[in-house]
Formats: structure tokens, sequence, C-alpha cells
């Protein structure tokens, strides 16, 4: 059976044909990020649509017959983002995505007392979460907030796009802090607290059910024999734990993706919000997951490489390759704030100890040090849930490169493995979804583990020390006050 995964990233859209467990072809479309404030990211839904169209275009000119063939198209997607519908359908504003800072101040309406929002979620109110981004709308865009008729993740809306209908799955509406994750219902009492109703929800089903039909425009323009169906999918990173097969209590990977992602796959719902661990149903029932989460993974590597003019490869092939120490200066990756385990959308990151001898090689290192550190909060923000980890697989675009995963497996003090295919996961695990959804067989395997990257015993003992140092940098770095705006200056007009 041949199916079709569609993984709607923040830098991109991915789709990937898949034949049984065979990868017949991969396409990939961009996407930019618009930042119109100091602290906010958003995307128009018009560009998902665009991308998708590009990457169908591409596999119908170069994989005809298989693209014909699909009999199920599975939806991955970024989490959390705010995509708002008015009565007619139409998009009221650009999406307010997972990394967008500007929330943070109505968290503290979700987590009063009377919300009882831990207790039914199991997560504590962060910014980048759904639920606090229309409590800022209700606030400061009030006349968009009163035209709301939907509101839809952003693969929510892709799938409107393409079926015509309104559903979207547990893993990724878990992460909207309206689900009762325990239950994988909508929680009438945490719509009500922001103004909402199930009526502007989606209706919800398990990431491996049908979920929708292609609409019959669509399959004529792209040629398919028979009308797909469309799974429930997953949020992104529930999509890449169905693609490495990590379906157990017990199964774990690193994410090394724009944002970081630890994940532990567990048999119930096992939450830890005073860590700031994030505890979701899995796309597949009866299963939930538990997730340490920094904002600025990978995203740190390329802003890096962006300041300095060059490529993240260019910056990677300048390191020592030999040097066994810590490098000499410290990062904070905290360039969009911080979720696990501060929950702190305010602090910001940088370098610290830079000396008159400190080289680009240095900090770079120091990059990816200071990454790993984070995913090290992360490991003990899990362990105080009682999750302990003995080893991962690794996903996501940073775990190519085997300087930073060897760093990594130091850092964390656990084997983790490249696995094959770790690149394309979330879209594998979209048309794995959608294999199931179409009738086929429910097999998740696991991905060939490639090569292992097993911890130094000397590099732990020093990066054990290090750490407990780093740990200290966060109290100073959000004590750091912002630099002053800028007053306004008018400009004259020309006449």
């Amino acid at each position: 059976m041949i199916t079709l995964g569609l993984d709607l990233g923040t830098s991109g859209i991915k789709a990937l044909l898949l034949d049984g467990d065979t990868t017949i072809a991969t396409a990939t479309a961009p996407l930019t990020v618009q930042r119109p404030a100091p602290g906010w990211s958003e995307q128009h839904p018009a560009e998902w649509w665009q991308a998708t169209e590009r990457c169908l275009d591409e596999l119908a000119a170069k994989h005809p017959r298989a693209l014909a063939a699909v009999l199920g198209i599975g939806l991955s997607g970024q989490m959390h983002g705010a995509t708002l519908l008015g009565a007619d359908d139409e998009v009221l504003r650009p999406c307010i995505l997972w990394n967008d800072a500007r929330s943070g101040a109505q968290c503290a309406e979700l987590e009063a007392p009377a919300v009882h929002l831990r207790e039914l979620t199991g997560n504590p109110a962060m910014a980048g979460f759904t639920a606090p981004k229309l409590l800022w709308m209700r606030e400061h865009e009030p006349e968009v907030f009163a035209r709301v008729a939907k509101v839809l993740l952003p693969k929510a809306w892709l799938r409107w796009k393409l079926s015509g209908e309104f559903i979207e799955e547990m893993s990724d509406a878990s992460g909207t802090l309206w689900l009762d994750v325990a239950r994988r219902c909508w929680s009438a009492e945490l719509l009500a607290a922001c103004g909402l109703t199930e009526a502007q929800m989606p209706r919800l089903v398990e990431g491996s059910e049908p979920a929708g039909q292609l609409r019959s425009e669509w399959v004529r323009r792209w040629g398919f024999d028979h009308t797909p169906v469309i799974a429930g999918g997953a949020g992104d990173n529930a999509a890449g734990a169905v693609g490495v097969g990590a379906v157990k209590a017990g199964d774990a990977f690193v994410s090394l993706g724009t944002s970081g992602v630890l994940w532990a796959t567990t048999a119930g719902f096992a939450p830890a919000a005073h860590q700031g661990v994030h505890a979701f149903c899995h796309a597949l029932p009866g299963l939930w997951h538990q997730m340490g989460v920094q904002l600025s993974a990978a995203a740190s590597l390329a802003w890096w490489a962006r300041t300095n003019g060059v490529n993240e490869s260019q910056l990677l092939n300048e390191l020592d390759r030999s040097q066994t120490s810590p490098a000499s200066c410290w990062f904070m990756p905290y360039l969009s704030g911080d979720r696990t385990p501060h929950n702190d959308s305010e602090v910001r990151g940088g370098f610290m100890h830079v000396s008159a001898d400190t080289g680009r090689a240095d900090m770079t290192q120091a990059v990816l040090e200071g990454v790993a550190f984070a995913f090290r909060d992360a490991r003990d923000a899990l362990a105080t849930a009682g999750t302990q980890l003995m080893d991962a697989d690794l996903l996501g675009g940073g775990a190519r490169s085997a300087q930073w995963s060897q760093i990594l497996a130091d850092v964390l003090g656990m084997p983790l493995h490249q696995i094959e295919g770790g690149e394309h996961g979330c879209a594998l695990g979209a048309a794995r979804l959608a294999r199931t959804a179409a009738g086929g067989e429910a097999r998740y395997a696991k991905s060939q583990r490639l090569r292992s990257f097993e911890p130094d015993a000397r590099r732990l003992a020093f990066y054990n020390e290090a750490h407990h140092r780093w740990r200290t940098l966060y109290e100073l770095a959000r004590q750091v006050p912002p630099p002053p705006n800028p007053p306004v200056v008018a400009r004259a007009t020309a006449t």
C-alpha cells in the first residue's frame, strides 16, 4: 500500500511517499517566519498551502504513478499555533506560532486555582501553547476574537484545506491547554476560561483513525486513482515517534531540530508540571508521552551561522575534533525563552565568559554544548516524574553532526543512536498512520540504527561539573533587563 505523509514544519513542508516501509520519494518547499514585533512569530496559512502545492506538484511530475496509487494521506504539523477562522472559513489573521512569546502575561490567568489547569491537562501554562494566545487576542485584538468561529492548529487547517472537515487528533490537541489529557476529550471548563466553547473546536479522533477524505478537486488535480482517506495524523513530535517506532512505554528519542525535544513514551498519563515537563497524549490509542522541550536547539546553531554569514557546515568544520575539554566560554540557548524546566518566555540567551582569546570555533563549540546542557536539564526534569532513560535514538537535522551527537551522549551520560531516515521522521510517521487509517497493517517498526555514540567516562565527568556551573547562568540571565526601546523618530514628509 502506498501512502503519503505531509509534515507542516516551521521552516518548510515535507512530503513523503511510502510503499510499505520503503520511502519512494520526498519533496520539500521552504516556509518563512514573520516577526512583526520583538518576541512575535507568525506565518500565514496561505503560505502553507502554496508550499503543499509545490510539493505535490513535484511528486506528480517526478513520480506520477506512485502518487496516483496513494490510498491514504497522513498529516504531521508544528504544534500550538493559533489559526483562526471566521464564520465563512476565512483566515482572520496570520497564525501565531509555537515559538511566539507575546502571551506570557496571560499564562497567569490560566494558572489561577479556579481554572484547574494542571489537574486537567497535567501541564503548566506556557506562552507557546494555544490557550494563552487566545487570551492575548481577547485583550489586544477584541474585534478579531469576536469573529472567531473555529480555532485550528496548523495541520488541522491543512486538513480542512484538503478535506473540508474540521478534525484534530489527540497528540496535537494536548498542546492547546484545552484538552483533558487523561480522558482524551475537550474540557468545557478550560475552554470557558478563554471565552470559547466546544463548538469552536474541531472534532477529535485518534491519530491512526480516518479523519476525512481528499476533496474531489484535489483528486482530479493530482491524478489520484482513488480518493485517499486522510488519517488523524500527529503533532510533529508524536509523528516522529511513530516514524522511528517509539510506540512502547520506555521508548525514547532526542530530536535536534529547530526546537529540541527529549521524548519518552509512557503507558499512562504521567505529568510533572512543576518541572515544565509536557505530558501529552500519543498519536496512538491508549498511549501517552512526556517531553522536555527547549525552543532553540538547532535554531541556535542556525542563528550563530547566520550571524557569521556562513552556513552551519562551515562552522562545524572549523571545530577541533581532537578537543576533549569543554569550550572556554558559555552559551545559553534561550533565544526564544525556555520551556523545560524554567517555563520562562522572557529570558534571553547569549554568550558568557568571552575573552580576547576566544575565537569563533570556541564559540561554536559553546553553542553545541549549551544546547546539550539544556537537554541535560530536560533529562533531569523527566527524572522527577520517575522516567529514567537508558538510551535514545537521534532525530532532526542537527543529529547529522557526529560531533554534536557525541557531545550530547557525553552530557546526557547515555548511548545515543543515529538512525536510518531520522531526518524524515515526522513525514514518515504521518505516512505510517495513513496506512493504518486506510485499512492497512498497524505496523510501526523501529528504524535501523546506523551508528551509536557511547558516553566517554572522562568527558562525562568534566561535563557533569561543567553542567553544574552552566546551570547558574539562568539566574543571571533572567535578571538582565532588555535594552530600552529606541525612541520613535518622526520621518520628514516629502512635499
